[in-house]
């Protein structure tokens, strides 16, 4: 009997290459193709994130949720292995269904830790964000195609006996959709890792509803403030979608942390220039529950043998160290041109960044 045969997506002419669609066009174990998805209420209650992805080269699905409310975050993550029916989006006791592709999709967890029940709904298309490279010395090492969406969720989460009814006046919803190539935990750089160390790491990933527009600000800093990543998008219906230049960034960091707690993103030229005003509600650390690096638990496409799935409960009056050497998700209130929008600012700073004045993987604000 052959081991390879043709899976129900080879049924329609989908096919970018001659290879089934349980195939992708690379050989490289760190193939993925991922999600997800920020549901948040508008005063800083609850910070929901969640997330499904599949490592083809891998045999690996997995999926994780985390709630952030108050000084409490709840974790369930689950993994399996990969089967033929990539249609399924679903690990344990995480899924996503897609009713209405690009429009509608439902969020579904049912755990005794942490469950909820959520039609989200796109308020505006989706942005294609810049095509996302990284190399380290002559090796390429990550390679992705994102896009992005802001919309309105409606449901119920629970968690630890305390419910929040999700409406769509009260609470915003942002996704992201990504797959190419990224490293996956248990890589090996090699003598190329070895040759080019990562000094310094900048990082803002911004996407904001408001009433009648969304936008988008993205921008990736190396050590020196070298911008390898940039990009700030206005998108209005029935609009052509207006580019705003180049982002600026004043954010004031907590003394003896590097913890936003003020800022300020320039936007436009010299003529045109805008300020865009970020206010924090509620902050996660995606190394907490999440499994973005550098997660000490659990991350993204690593094998825990069949039916994995874990509950965490983090006391977030604890110092978590890790967390201060990942990216962290803050839900926003935001205000531009005389509107009031959110939506999420995430940020990552970690090593040398000389446009902000941190020396080193030790340097904090004073």
């Amino acid at each position: 009997m052959a081991d390879d045969r043709p899976v129900p997506l080879d049924e329609y002419p989908v096919h970018q290459v001659p290879l089934s669609m349980k195939h992708v066009a690379t050989g490289d174990r760190n193939a993925y193709d991922r999600c997800i998805f920020h549901v948040f209420d508008h005063t800083g209650r609850a910070l929901l994130i969640l997330g499904l992805g599949v490592y083809p080269n891998l045999g690996v699905i997995d999926a994780y949720a985390t709630l952030r409310s108050g000084d409490t975050l709840h974790a369930v993550r689950a993994s399996d292995a990969l089967g033929e029916d990539r249609m399924r989006l679903a690990v344990g006791p995480l899924r996503i269904e897609v009713p209405r592709p690009l429009h509608e999709l439902r969020l579904i967890c049912e755990d005794e830790r942490l469950s909820y029940d959520l039609t989200w709904t796109a308020a505006f298309p989706a942005l294609w964000e810049p095509h996302h490279l990284q190399r380290r010395g002559d090796r390429l090492t990550l390679e992705g195609r994102r896009f992005v969406q802001a919309g309105t969720a409606e449901g119920v989460i629970h968690a630890a006996g305390t419910e929040f009814r999700v409406t769509a006046d009260d609470w915003t919803g942002t996704r992201d959709r990504s797959w190419g190539v990224r490293p996956v935990a248990g890589e090996d750089g090699g003598r190329l890792a070895a040759d080019h160390p990562t000094e310094g790491f900048h990082w803002i990933w911004c996407p904001v509803r408001f009433e009648d527009r969304f936008l988008m600000v993205i921008t990736q800093e190396d050590a020196d403030g070298y911008r390898s990543l940039n990009d700030a998008t206005l998108v209005r219906p029935g609009e052509r979608d207006r580019q705003l230049g180049w982002p600026r960034a004043e954010i004031g960091y907590r003394s003896g942390t590097r913890h936003p707690e003020r800022v300020v993103i320039h936007l436009g030229g010299a003529r045109d220039a805008q300020k865009l005003d970020v206010e924090i509600l509620a902050s996660s650390p995606l190394a907490l529950g999440a499994g973005y690096p550098p997660a000490d638990d659990w991350q993204h496409g690593m094998w825990r043998g069949p039916g994995w799935t874990d509950r965490r409960t983090y006391d977030m009056t604890q110092p978590h160290p890790l967390a201060g050497y990942g990216v962290t998700d803050h839900a926003a209130r935001f205000r531009l041109d005389g509107q009031t929008g959110h939506g999420i600012f995430e940020h990552g700073s970690f090593g040398r960044h000389d446009p902000s004045g941190f020396t080193g993987f030790d340097s904090v604000a004073s």
